[in-house]
């Protein structure tokens, strides 16, 4: 079990929180607000605390980078060439003792970014610690909640993260948080005066962070402590090698009316049991499961998707599971004047009318008290959207294989809409989950 999650005491696979009757199993993602929150050394992470590594490890980026395309582990790409070298160059400041200026590299997806990131993780000379942006901002907030009451909580928080680690590794970094974005401007310049380096990755540029986000202007100072301090680098090539041939392990199933689902047989493949329907605690909701068996969960995705649930649900069930099986998937598009089962317009708006803001994905539609802001339209299955393109996230992150039945094609999920740029991230991580190497060490 990672840190951060503790594990129950008594019988059954009691994780955290209280056992749901049903079925005695049950997980707590959520610390109580009695309770702590996890300081950094507790604190689940994507990646171990590492450094500094010995020397053998810490061999020049570009020397090992080299070694894998000899071996034909790699396709030649000249952006990846360029962010090697600027890393490669990172490295050796850091090894020398330089407090030195980090990096932000960003582009399309399946560019090899988050690969190139861990190489450096891998080896980085310092201590570095590397996170997924959406678990770094939990424990931010957690951070926060501890030290509520005293004075400027945030220069507290960089001290403490500060005197831990030389880098800071942050993957993903997509803002839409409102609450994020406020907490960002202030952060930034805390850490970076604290000669702190960051190295993050992201599908955007700096400048174009939270983008149209309500009260942007006090995300402003962030983007400008970011360009100030981060060398930003695109990766522009032209490949996504997340498509690169290798051998198929199908993943991705689609089932058509009338059809005999195989998520059944796909279970006790990977379970060695049967199907039965349980009952999971997640939190403080019952999770009904089709099956339970071991490492493996099957549920259906309103079960996952249609609910309540937050991304530290997500990251919950991917501490507890080897593998997720997620069943009944729909064509996830949908009109802004539909609601999520016949077409007519949620009682309390007028057809046609812009869905009020859903602030983040654990928090579905709902208006806000300042200024009751709302987003461009939203389609009606759009929360269900964000909560699927959470946990594919996590999974993909995690290595997690996530075995999907739906009733459409992959590249039918979500044809347009108004999360259609986050989406294709989504689609390319899905499309490489059905490759044989998907759970091995990541290559770009």
């Amino acid at each position: 079990m990672s840190d951060g999650y503790k594990e129950g005491e008594g019988t059954g696979d009691r994780i955290g929180g209280g056992i749901d009757e049903a079925s005695g199993e049950g997980l707590q993602p959520h610390p109580g607000p009695d309770r702590e929150a996890p300081s950094l050394g507790s604190q689940r992470l994507d990646r171990p605390l590492h450094g500094p590594l010995n020397q053998s490890r810490c061999q020049p980026l570009s020397l090992g980078y080299q070694a894998l395309l000899e071996e034909g582990h790699l396709v030649a790409d000249a952006a990846q060439a360029r962010a090697v070298e600027a890393l490669d160059a990172l490295q050796q400041e850091l090894a020398g003792g330089v407090t030195s200026r980090g990096l932000y590299l960003w582009g399309p997806v399946g560019r090899g970014k988050t690969w190139l990131m861990d190489l450096f993780v891998d080896c980085s000379p310092v201590t570095v610690r590397r996170w997924h942006f959406h678990h770094f901002m939990r424990w931010v907030h957690q951070r926060q909640f501890y030290w509520r009451g005293q004075p400027d909580p945030l220069a507290r928080l960089a001290e403490e993260l500060s005197a831990e680690v030389g880098v800071l590794c942050l993957d993903e970094v997509f803002v839409e948080d409102i609450a994020d974005a406020m907490l960002l401007g202030g952060l930034m310049q805390q850490l970076f005066a604290r000669r702190l380096t960051l190295v993050a990755t992201s599908n955007q540029p700096p400048a174009e962070l939270y983008r149209d986000g309500f009260n942007r202007e006090r995300f402003l100072p962030a983007i400008a402590a970011m360009q100030a301090h981060l060398q930003v680098l695109e990766l522009d090539g032209g490949q996504d090698h997340r498509r690169h041939p290798g051998d198929v392990h199908q993943r991705y199933f689609v089932r058509r009316a009338g059809d005999p689902g195989i998520l059944s047989e796909q279970f006790v493949r990977l379970s060695g049991r049967a199907a039965t329907p349980r009952t999971l605690a997640l939190g403080g909701r019952k999770l009904e499961a089709r099956g339970l068996e071991g490492q493996v969960l099957w549920c259906d995705f309103a079960a996952l998707c249609e609910a309540p649930l937050a991304a530290l649900d997500f990251i919950a069930l991917c501490d507890r599971f080897d593998t997720l099986l997620l069943g009944e998937v729909p064509c996830l598009a949908s009109r802004p004047d539909e609601d999520d089962s016949d077409g007519r317009a949620a009682p309390d708006r007028q057809p046609g009318a812009p869905r009020p803001i859903a602030r983040g994905t654990e928090d579905a539609s709902e208006r806000v008290a300042a200024g009751d802001r709302v987003l461009p339209p939203l389609g009606a299955r759009d929360d269900s959207v964000r909560r699927f393109i959470a946990l594919v996230d996590e999974c993909y992150d995690r290595r997690v294989p996530l075995v999907i039945e739906a009733s459409v094609a992959m590249e039918e999920l979500y044809p347009d809409g108004y999360l259609a740029f986050a989406f294709r991230r989504t689609l390319s991580r899905l499309g490489e989950m059905q490759l044989a190497r998907f759970g091995q060490r990541r290559l770009p």
